[in-house]
């Protein structure tokens, strides 16, 4: 059953109705055999942006949808909720805009942004390098100055969509400093001397590439530098929140899938006479999901009510991450149980989605830093 939403304007609906419509038509079909085979849906991307959906946070005036946060996660949700895999990639690719738009220079930005939210173009984030996953500080990736920009060096790993995104944003040390010494940068995947490695063989989202990606004495100009020179830790962080929220909305949408296939098996399959739905314990058990799923939502919104209301929202995006994700997890481990045996077999879906949840609790921060970053915010009052 589709989720019910209280949406802000009759414009959001409609863009919600849109949403589920292409999905529908566009991945629904499609999504079986792309996980099964490992086979990146860039045409798909492809279609979404076309439709704007790939730039909706993201001022009207450089191509973007202009949208608040609190629809932009609903959007998300409705992409999840047919092909987790490219919600993920679609909160990725709003991440990687995310420096350019909110710390680029009117300049770069006229440059820049409205190829990157034409939806031709698709993004990637390279933060994380194999020994600095949750301690960015620790990166080694290095940006080297030189007369007319950096040359950077290293290897950043994790990255989504490493391999076939249009543009990378990387984070690379630009001194020695522990926290003042991280730039970051706008580059080109044409750019000469980046090798792409090959793609991780995951668990789950395995129809989304993630790989190691290696810079050897790639040329950068300084134009291409976002931000000031030291500035790359804070902005980040900043794009993390944001991005968290992304995480937060997909495993929502997620979790609603999830526990509205656990619903229909129930209603249909029977036991001792009657429909298992109607035996207490499994009513029960169907009960707990659906709490799960919705205090997910609300808990996510009302993180992004904030952030559209201009208030501090970097604790709420953690707690929305760290709800929503737990809850993705929970919920796919008992669509598993409710299915019984059909639910661990490839027969039904449910088993692939318990394998997408739980990556869901790793990135953009596992859980556990999530947790440390409430307690900060906590110990700060």
């Amino acid at each position: 059953m589709p989720a019910e939403r209280q949406l802000p304007s009759s414009e959001a609906r409609e863009l919600i109705e849109l949403t589920a419509t292409m999905c529908d038509r566009e991945l629904a079909p499609r999504v079986t055999e792309y996980e099964a085979a490992s086979r990146f849906p860039r045409e798909e991307f492809a279609v979404l942006g076309k439709a704007g959906l790939l730039s909706l946070p993201y001022p009207e005036s450089f191509g973007g949808g202009e949208q608040p946060y609190e629809v932009y996660l609903q959007v998300l949700e409705e992409i999840s909720y047919r092909w987790a895999a490219v919600a993920v990639g679609v909160s990725v690719h709003a991440l990687s805009c995310y420096p350019l738009a909110t710390f680029g220079t009117p300049e770069q930005q006229e440059e820049h942004l409205p190829r990157l939210l034409s939806g031709d173009l698709l993004g990637a984030y390279c933060l994380s390098e194999a020994h600095a996953g949750s301690d960015p500080a620790a990166m080694r990736v290095t940006a080297t100055a030189t007369d007319d920009g950096y040359l950077l060096n290293g290897t950043k790993a994790w990255v989504t969509h490493g391999g076939a995104a249009d543009f990378y944003t990387v984070f690379a040390r630009t001194s020695s400093d522990t926290r003042g010494g991280i730039s970051c940068f706008l580059v080109d995947a044409g750019t000469p001397n980046i090798r792409f490695h090959p793609p991780e063989k995951k668990m789950g989202l395995t129809a989304s590439p993630t790989t190691q990606i290696s810079f050897d004495d790639v040329a950068v100009p300084a134009s291409r530098l976002i931000g000031k020179v030291g500035q790359g830790l804070s902005i980040a962080l900043s794009a993390l929140d944001s991005g968290r929220l992304g995480i937060a909305a997909t495993a929502v949408g997620l979790g609603q899938r999830a526990l509205d296939d656990a619903v229909a098996y129930a209603k249909e399959r029977e036991a001792f006479g009657k429909a298992i739905i109607d035996h207490q314990g499994l009513g029960f058990l169907l009960a707990d999901m659906a709490a799960a799923v919705e205090s997910a939502r609300a808990t996510t919104l009302a993180a992004a009510r904030r952030r559209d209301a201009g208030l501090q929202y970097g604790r709420a995006a953690s707690v929305a991450k760290l709800v929503a994700t737990d809850a993705a997890m929970k919920v796919t481990e008992d669509a598993v149980q409710v299915l019984g045996g059909a639910g661990y077999t490839k027969d039904f879906p449910v088993e692939r989605y318990m394998r997408e949840a739980k990556v869901m609790q790793i990135f953009e921060g596992t859980n556990q830093i999530q947790r440390l970053v409430i307690s900060r915010h906590l110990a700060k009052g």
